[in-house]
């Protein structure tokens, strides 16, 4: 057994061999709002022993509602260190790198050629930044796989992970595939995490003064929370 018994259950259901390839790995996380933060929760539970964590947010009131570090007493906080505070609550001997940046298109060749990473959760909700990531990846050939729209949605059994060109009902997610085959990424596979469910037009909100972001969505905790599970087991299944 791998020493620690906080984990024996993890192992129990996976072996040792794939236990110490999840010790081992470096998984990529940027984006830690109600779906990343789900995300690299269940990695680290996992026992992934190197998370990289990126956001440039501090909690607020209305994060309250879904985001896993968001309580009153976080108010203000950077999500970055608050994670990094709990994860290694959770693995003290994992590695936890926090950066909080917002990730921007020139960000990107930095972070990727920054270190080694086996896999990146992509849980963005901008565009621009989100593709690019994602472009880097590819372009770097670091598995991948990105969290479409989960705003103005509820119904949990609509959610599926799939590729992106077999995607529908998702704003998000026709974006991303216009920007990519734009760029130049043309038939190129893509894992994403979406919802079929028809956005609930009652439950978006234009809004300004926000960077990157000319609207935004009603939204519930066990949505994104699944959303960060699936990308979550994905990655666990695919290390």
């Amino acid at each position: 057994m791998i020493d620690g018994t906080w984990y024996q259950r993890t192992q129990l259901l996976y072996g040792e061999e794939r236990m110490q390839r999840l010790v081992a790995s470096h998984v990529l996380v940027v984006g830690l709002g109600g779906v990343g933060a789900y995300a690299a929760e269940m990695l680290c539970r996992a026992g992934v022993g190197h998370l990289t964590l990126v956001d440039s947010d501090v909690v607020s009131v209305t994060n309250i509602n879904r985001q896993l570090p968001a309580l009153h007493s976080t108010i203000g906080r950077p999500k970055v260190q608050l994670l990094r505070e709990r994860f290694l609550d959770i693995n003290p001997q994992a590695e936890i790198v926090a950066i909080a940046e917002y990730l921007d298109e020139t960000g990107v060749p930095k972070l990727l050629d920054a270190t080694s990473y086996d896999f990146v959760a992509d849980a963005i909700d901008t565009v621009r930044p989100k593709c690019a990531l994602i472009e880097g990846c590819l372009d770097r050939h670091i598995p991948i796989i990105s969290a479409m729209g989960a705003g103005a949605k509820t119904d949990i059994r609509r959610i599926r992970q799939t590729d992106i060109s077999k995607t529908s009902q998702c704003g998000l997610a026709k974006v991303v595939r216009q920007t990519l085959r734009h760029d130049g990424y043309v038939h190129v596979p893509l894992p994403v995490v979406f919802s079929d469910e028809p956005v609930r037009r009652e439950a978006l909100l234009t809004v300004e003064g926000e960077r990157n972001k000319k609207s935004t969505a009603g939204t519930t905790a066990y949505i994104t929370a699944t959303f960060g599970n699936w990308l979550a087991w994905y990655i666990l299944e695919n290390l």
